[in-house]
């Protein structure tokens, strides 16, 4: 089964290529108070349509390159 996962864009530099920020929140085991852990993951982007700040879907699938292993499936309103 391939992970999905939501986050925002962060960049827009590279050819193809979009960084995706991750955020999930977890509970501390002992404190019980709300973390927020951040992820930054290489995705690639075959249209170029997308922009700093938009919210998209991204998929697991096989290495693309060295870095990338995720791709844009859908882009989602803020």
């Amino acid at each position: 089964m391939k992970k999905t996962l939501i986050g925002k864009i962060v960049s827009t530099k590279m050819i193809k290529t979009v960084v995706v920020l991750v955020e999930r929140k977890l509970r501390h085991p002992v404190y019980h108070k709300v973390i927020i852990r951040h992820k930054k993951f290489k995705v690639h982007n075959e249209k170029f349509d997308l922009k700093l700040g938009d919210l998209v879907k991204i998929e697991e699938t096989k290495p693309i390159s060295k870095d990338k292993h995720f791709i844009v499936i859908e882009k989602l309103n803020k």
